[in-house]
């Protein structure tokens, strides 16, 4: 029960953020449109399969996981820096509480942008002469679970160790790392040396892959990056659950 009050209160503070509208649900899709229209003046001999919308959309719906990231780090830093937490600490709310407050409200807007972006894809797809099947656009929500559970759980660590004008910085390079080596602007396979291994080293290539192995209905590939990504996801979100855990202590001293 106070999980979910704590719930609903991180819902309206984020809602009370119009950046929140802008970067969560605006940016992903003004970038979706660009980049189709980049798509569409690529000549067919390039071969540039990526900026395809089949391959477009799960990669934007990872993109737009990213600033969900940066959302939970500025809610938990500012709830650091304002005292706010401190005070909660003398209630009897747990540290699952907390977490649970903060992951459930970030999970909701993860999957609502998503659907938006599918929606936006599927009437680009429509336009450009591509149907999406729905199995696999449901397939491909589910497999974008893990993505969203790993970027809530950097945006919650970086939080909870950082304050509020360090810990956007170092989830802004994040959001870089995961847009250029996760392969969402770049076709990571078909490059080579030890970039492509450290592209495939990195959790973000594996989320990008599994959301596309999802959307193309690639089900017997899926299973490895999906599983990648989902221990990535359990281990970064331990360590976060671990960082807050500590400040907790730390703040009631």
């Amino acid at each position: 029960m106070r999980s979910i009050i704590f719930c609903k209160r991180t819902i309206k503070e984020l809602l009370r953020d119009p950046l929140s509208y802008i970067f969560c649900l605006g940016f992903p899709i003004v970038m979706l449109i660009i980049m189709s229209v980049v798509n569409n003046s690529i000549p067919a001999e390039a071969h540039m399969d990526i900026f395809q919308i089949q391959n477009l959309a799960p990669g934007i719906a990872v993109f737009g996981l990213t600033f969900v990231m940066l959302f939970a780090c500025l809610q938990v830093s500012k709830d650091r820096t304002t005292a706010f937490l401190t005070r909660l600490y003398a209630s009897p709310m747990r540290p699952v509480d907390f977490i649970a407050g903060y992951t459930l409200p970030l999970l909701i807007i993860a999957v609502l942008q998503a659907v938006i972006n599918f929606v936006t894809s599927f009437v680009i797809g429509l336009i450009s002469g591509y149907t999406f099947q729905l199995f696999h656009v449901l397939l491909c929500l589910v497999a974008l679970l893990p993505t969203a559970l790993l970027f809530i759980a950097f945006g919650l660590f970086a939080g909870s160790l950082l304050n509020d004008k360090a810990a956007p910085g170092i989830c802004s390079l994040l959001i870089t790392a995961a847009c250029i080596l996760g392969g969402i602007w770049m076709d990571v396979d078909s490059i080579g040396g030890i970039l492509k291994t450290v592209c495939q080293v990195l959790p973000f290539y594996h989320g990008v892959q599994a959301a596309r192995m999802a959307m193309q209905g690639e089900y017997s590939q899926l299973g490895k990056p999906f599983f990648i990504i989902l221990i990535y996801a359990l281990v970064i979100y331990t360590f976060a659950v671990l960082a807050f855990q500590k400040k907790m202590r730390s703040d009631l001293k």
